[in-house]
């Protein structure tokens, strides 16, 4: 069955009918249990600031509008909760730390030296990077590879 989904703010509200699982992962679970901002009904929206219904249902084929999401509160159950937890316990490990130095250079010699990092909270070094802390001179994203094949030189 497919999902609906409503998400609202203080200032906006979309509504989205009859998305399929991995759509409904893509677009809206994996970006929210992660905190990152994700646009979807033609918004943006911050996780934080915002607040998250699915309900699964029969398709519509409806749209996006009122009386559609009427008739899918009539018909459908909410699965928010589940979905959620589900989203949060198949979410790839963040680990944010911290090296204080005064200079790029000076915090990756500090890296190398084999001292353990400072662990920080991610959502806390998201909210640091997000407002510009004047004290982060460096980010130092590490992607982890997945399924490619190491350069051949």
């Amino acid at each position: 069955m497919p999902f609906h989904v409503e998400i609202s703010s203080p200032v906006n509200r979309a509504r989205v009918l009859d998305l399929e699982q991995a759509e409904l992962d893509r677009k809206v679970l994996e970006p929210w249990v992660a905190g990152l901002p994700f646009e979807l009904g033609g918004y943006g929206w911050t996780p934080g600031e915002s607040r998250l219904t699915v309900l699964e249902g029969p398709a519509l084929g409806l749209g996006a509008d009122d009386e559609g999401w009427e008739s899918v509160q009539r018909a459908a159950e909410d699965v928010t909760r589940p979905l959620l937890e589900a989203a949060e316990a198949s979410a790839p490990a963040r680990t944010a730390v911290v090296v204080e130095a005064d200079s790029v250079a000076e915090a990756l010699q500090e890296l190398g030296s084999g001292r353990t990092p400072q662990p920080l909270p991610w959502s806390t070094a998201v909210e640091r990077i997000d407002r510009r802390d004047s004290e982060v001179a460096a980010v130092i994203l590490v992607v982890k590879r997945s399924g490619w094949a190491s350069p051949k030189f």
